[in-house]
């Protein structure tokens, strides 16, 4: 937790009129470190304040100029249809004293403040159908919004990020490094992930790459990224540090993976992981609702894809971790990786074997959308 000194010192860059006594953290983030700000004037909008973790991402200038792009060109959609939405619909960023959108403290570190959007919640487990439907239609809307927004306008804020093969080669370095001596306890996990290794490599394939589109994604879909209103209904898509250049299977196979599993992310408990499937049809109608305005036939195929590898590619850097020394994600006890790494590779093999119900009920409900909305795809 940083001082108040400190918040006060940071603040004091940036446009706004924080009450930095009110300090305290907030959510459930990985990778950043984020804070909840009052506002001293009661009627003006609250605050979030972030340090940007820069060992994970080293360019932050080009990252901020990524999150304007995208968010200018998604406050100009809204604004279009209902000026009134722009600023709830939308995260708005504040700008810092010299114009930039974030501020380098002395110690080297980045931050970011931005508006707090009130009377909205999260969640990190689905609990009904309703919000699965209305997550589905969230991350729909944000690429259907953004569909003509050119992607290599973007930086890419991590290079290969959904690259598995890249992911794989990491994981290999790992056991042959072995630097804290744990690559013989995981080796039923390791011979799991090499099972499919192979088969998981369908996005790096050559016919693959040369059919689908590269798109602007959000490619950090957990549904905790997606804020709702009180009657829980979508309002705003958050956490854009990782817009970028991706394929769209990438951002629907993040989100059903925390979608459609009946408990959290690092279950301990490998029988509570069981697949959600009433969420899983929501989640997709809701999605494909907005977004079949735009994919093409090979993206919509290409989704059940995204679903097996986005929990199997969780799992490769889980165990990544893990092997490694625990230096990327944020863990709360020893293990934590490893325990990580356990429930996405179960989730991954309830997945592969219903992988054909799931994909017919994408296709189904994709034709369903077509006939009913009279949608070229």
């Amino acid at each position: 937790m940083q001082s108040l000194a400190n918040i006060s010192e940071i603040v004091a860059n940036f446009n706004c009129n924080a009450d930095t006594a009110s300090l305290k953290s907030f959510g459930s983030g990985h990778i950043n470190d984020t804070y909840f700000l009052k506002n001293n004037d009661a009627i003006g909008a609250d605050y979030l304040l972030q340090r940007i973790n820069h060992y994970i991402f080293t360019n932050v200038p080009a990252l901020t100029d990524n999150m304007c792009l995208v968010i200018d060109h998604l406050k100009v959609k809204v604004n279009a249809t209902d000026p009134a939405k722009a600023d709830k619909e939308v995260m708005t960023l504040i700008p810092g004293r010299d114009g930039k959108y974030f501020y380098q403290d002395k110690n080297g570190d980045y931050w970011r403040l931005c508006h707090f959007l009130s009377d909205t919640k999260s969640y990190d487990v689905v609990e009904t159908e309703k919000q699965a439907f209305e997550g589905g239609k969230a991350f729909g809307k944000f690429q259907c919004m953004l569909a003509d927004l050119n992607p290599t306008l973007l930086y890419e804020v991590i290079p290969n990020f959904h690259n598995i093969s890249t992911r794989l080669a990491a994981l290999q370095s790992a056991v042959e490094e072995d630097i804290k001596g744990r690559v013989n306890a995981v080796k039923t996990q390791l011979d799991l992930i090499s099972q499919y290794a192979e088969a998981m490599q369908y996005f790096q394939q050559p016919e693959q790459q040369a059919l689908l589109p590269k798109r602007v994604t959000h490619n950090d879909t957990k549904f905790n990224n997606v804020l709702l209103d009180s009657n829980d209904e979508a309002q705003c898509v958050i956490d854009l540090d990782t817009v970028m250049p991706g394929y769209v299977a990438y951002d629907f196979g993040d989100a059903i993976r925390t979608i459609i599993n009946t408990t959290v992310e690092d279950e301990a408990d490998m029988d509570k992981i069981q697949l959600n499937f009433a969420l899983f049809n929501a989640y997709t109608q809701g999605y494909l609702k907005e977004a079949a305005r735009f994919l093409t036939e090979v993206e919509v195929n290409s989704l059940i894809m995204g679903v097996l590898l986005l929990p199997y590619m969780q799992a490769v850097r889980f165990l990544t971790d893990y092997i490694n020394g625990d230096t990327y994600f944020k863990i709360k006890f020893d293990g934590h990786n490893l325990q990580r790494a356990k429930a996405q590779l179960r989730l991954f093999e309830l997945l592969q074997a219903d992988k054909d119900h799931l994909h017919n009920t994408i296709i189904k409900q994709t034709e369903s959308i077509k006939k009913g909305a009279k949608l070229a795809i």
